[in-house]
């Protein structure tokens, strides 16, 4: 399971960082044709796109690394059995929330049809907003693959974020 959790977390890199790269690229053309006079006509829908869908990859790598904002103070607090029922039911919560999220968006792509981008008529809609189902499941994927880690360390009364805190000003005073 760890196995598969490092290679979700390598691909959600991979793909978190050449959204970020196309986004900057996008922009800084449109910055340069907009400085000769030329804007680009599809650039406000393109970027938007791949806002969302930096967006949505970006979460998931997020939720993979358990690097969601969280109150682990007021948590690790709690007595072991409240704790116990507070990690099963915020866990139930969030998958639920992206169950519903991802059934909302594979709904939603059948209603766009034939529909495609206003300034681009070749790019279908579907494939543009397919990111919310995918991303949907990605990241209850990456939610039930961090589950075991947060499990032990959430019952061992470790904080992870200060944990990854710890091991990041660690890492910084090597190099």
């Amino acid at each position: 399971m760890q196995l598969l959790k490092r290679l979700l977390e390598k691909i959600l890199e991979f793909i978190s960082i050449a959204l970020l790269i196309t986004m900057a690229v996008i922009v800084v053309l449109a910055v340069v044709f907009r400085f000769m006079g030329q804007s680009l006509v599809w650039y406000d829908e393109v970027a938007s796109v791949v806002l969302a869908w930096l967006t949505y990859y970006g979460s998931a790598l997020a939720a993979c690394k358990r690097g969601h904002i969280g109150f682990a103070g007021l948590f690790l607090s709690l007595p072991k059995p409240l704790r116990i029922i507070a990690f099963i039911a915020s866990e139930a919560v969030v998958i639920i929330f992206f169950a519903v999220i991802g059934y909302a968006g594979w709904y939603i792509l059948g209603i766009f049809g034939d529909e495609t981008l206003v300034s681009l008529n070749w790019v279908p809609l579907s494939f543009t907003q397919s990111v919310i189902p995918v991303g949907a499941a990605l990241f209850i994927l990456a939610e039930v693959l961090s589950i075991p880690m947060a499990w032990n360390k959430s019952m061992a009364g470790i904080d992870y974020e200060k944990e990854a805190i710890d091991q990041a000003i660690e890492d910084a005073r090597k190099s």
